[in-house]
């Protein structure tokens, strides 16, 4: 009796397809973070997506969110990246996987750790040596983990990309790429697919492709199919048609509108595609949430950062739910091939909590003893966060006024150097906020020896274009009338430290009579009806902030920015048996009567009730 072949993916060059144990094969695929859905929600999703019709999910691995700090690692809980591959593999979904080192995601710093700008002078994604020599080393804690899962040693790893657009970074050293190729075929071995993703434009394909790495392209509903396929054929004249993402919708920023795309659109683009044999990723399928600090940011002109939520206006909404577009996928996909048996899972259901007040807890200038225990820096000049290594959040500045300015003097700085909001206080009375690309300067007085107190917030590093090394904090002087402000404290704020070891709840109360503007904590609980339910944020009268429910950090709000108005509360977070304890931290001033407002729909996403 013959044995069975052994297991294989490969490509066919004649045949211009990919063949999976030696039959040919061509897939459709979805993208999904799995760092931007919390963990006990990976099935429900994943689920979602095989019962679309999905024969494969695509992955991203962000190093950040695994190497928090050089040579620690991070693969706990929400982390657990292997059993997320477990998990894709029960439910018969294959992977093609994207480790980067760098992966772009609209995440922050595009993946790389910030405590690479620690390094004066580092040259990201390239062959510098500084660069290189982390690289390695985060490539041999990761790539053994992905190796036993590859579909040649049993698991259901297909593919693997290298690098990512990189042929749309100004450095287009084949070195580095000639250099990660080395090491992914050290570490993977001979066999596995290795390809790479650029945009169809000439250039970046020639920048970002590199023999032994099957190039691939990706493009929008907006494009024509055969031209950009055409663009694949000019650096991979033979071989599978391939679009590595093809947009089912479009980020949002702070301060724009939400974005939108049709489905018939979509749908159709899916249908070309197939028509024409090709295999595609559909970037994204379920986007889901920037949590915590996560988003990256564009730098368009201006620096743009991305909101919390990464809806995306994709086939599965922001808190999962399958929308008329996901439905429009399935139906072309069926033209295609056999759906899975079966309904689609439902809707996850939603609760409207109602109104929940909260009380001011303590201005923030006041719990500085809690925020940063082991004390400020004293530097004579401002020092940025990375000088500082402090990764995200919030960093506080303090100075002295030097002499009395009686008359309005201009505190201001250098363009691009408030990175990337200030707020501002004098003698802690809160006098206005200064932004990057924004306000630079703002008018004060007072008297010599004042307080001078200003809180950066880095709002997320740029993750695409040239601009990765995006530094944060003060990067120039602070000055009054253009004389340098000196003899700074700076206070690196270890806000997410406290509030996860039950600060400010299980805290002496503060006695806070100052006016309500500026940055400040409130704090509120609520309960649940023996059920947690996930559930949507709205912040009436309130101006930006972070907020945290159960020591979890949601992530930013900004209502009057816009376009989101409501942060997505994953039931996960939420206690069913004992109070919810609320922590907001509002930047800019909080209303007379704060309170929020729980609902079971958001406001500027696309999830369907």
């Amino acid at each position: 009796q013959a044995s069975p072949p052994a297991r294989s993916f490969q490509l066919d060059y004649e045949e211009g397809c990919f063949r999976k144990d030696g039959v040919p094969f061509r897939y459709i695929s979805g993208s999904i973070h799995y760092a931007r859905v919390p963990r006990p929600a990976w099935r429900d999703r994943l689920l979602k997506m095989y019962m679309s019709g999905l024969s494969a999910v695509q992955v991203y691995i962000p190093w950040n969110y695994h190497e928090p700090l050089p040579g620690v690692y991070d693969f706990a809980g929400d982390r657990d990246l292997e059993a997320f591959l477990d998990l894709t593999a029960e439910l018969g979904l294959l992977v093609i996987l994207r480790p980067g080192p760098y992966i772009c995601a609209e995440w922050e710093m595009g993946g790389l750790p910030a405590w690479l700008l620690w390094t004066p002078g580092i040259v990201l994604r390239s062959s510098d040596p500084a660069y290189l020599a982390a690289v390695d080393s985060w490539l041999h804690v990761l790539l053994p983990k992905v190796k036993p899962r590859l579909y040649q040693n049993g698991g259901n790893i297909i593919s693997v990309q290298v690098e990512n657009e990189y042929g749309s970074y100004y450095a287009c050293d084949y070195e580095y790429l000639r250099q990660l190729l080395g090491s992914f075929r050290a570490l993977l071995g001979s066999e596995v697919l290795l390809f790479t993703t650029d945009s169809t434009r000439a250039e970046e394909l020639r920048c970002g492709t590199l023999q032994g790495l099957y190039a691939t392209v990706d493009f929008g509903p907006g494009s024509n199919v055969t031209e950009a396929f055409g663009a694949q054929r000019q650096v991979e004249p033979k071989g599978p048609l391939v679009n590595s993402e093809y947009y089912t919708g479009w980020l949002d920023y702070w301060g724009g509108a939400h974005a939108s795309t049709g489905s018939v659109q979509v749908a159709q683009g899916l249908e070309d595609m197939l028509q024409l044999g090709a295999s595609s990723t559909w970037y994204m399928f379920h986007g889901g949430t920037n949590f915590a600090y996560w988003n990256g940011a564009d730098f368009k002109g201006q620096y743009k950062p991305v909101t919390t939520s990464y809806d995306y206006d994709a086939p599965l909404s922001e808190a999962g739910d399958p929308t008329e577009k996901l439905f429009a996928i399935r139906t072309v996909i069926s033209k295609f091939q056999p759906l899975p048996a079966g309904p689609m899972p439902p809707a996850t259901p939603k609760y409207s909590y109602g109104r929940v007040a909260l009380q001011k807890y303590a201005d923030l200038l006041d719990v500085l003893d809690v925020l940063c225990p082991s004390g400020p820096i004293q530097s004579q000049f401002p020092l940025t966060f990375e000088a500082i290594k402090q990764a995200h959040g919030f960093v506080l500045y303090r100075t002295q006024l030097p002499w009395d300015i009686p008359a309005p003097a201009m505190l201001g700085a250098p363009p691009h150097s408030i990175c990337d909001r200030g707020y501002v206080m004098l003698q802690k009375e809160y006098r206005g906020t200064l932004e990057r690309d924004g306000r630079t300067a703002l008018p004060v007085t007072g008297r010599a020896g004042d307080t001078l107190d200003v809180l950066l917030e880095n709002m997320g590093r740029i993750s695409f274009g040239a601009n990765v090394s995006d530094f944060k904090g003060l990067l120039g002087n602070l000055s009054l009338d253009s004389s340098p402000l000196l003899n700074w404290l700076l206070y690196p704020l270890a806000i997410d430290t406290a509030i996860k070891q039950g600060w400010p709840h299980a805290a002496l109360p503060k006695s806070s009579s100052r006016g309500r503007a500026g940055p400040a904590f409130y704090t509120g609980t609520f309960e649940t009806p023996g059920i947690a339910w996930d559930t949507f944020i709205r912040f009436p009268g309130w101006s930006k902030g972070q907020l945290w429910i159960n020591g979890f950090n949601l992530g930013r709000y900004w209502p009057c920015r816009g376009p989101q108005q409501t942060l997505f509360v994953p039931s996960s977070v939420l206690h069913a048996d004992r109070p919810n304890n609320i922590t907001v931290l509002e930047l800019e001033g909080a209303p007379p009567a704060p309170f929020l407002l729980f609902l079971d729909q958001p406001l500027f996403n696309s999830t369907l009730t």
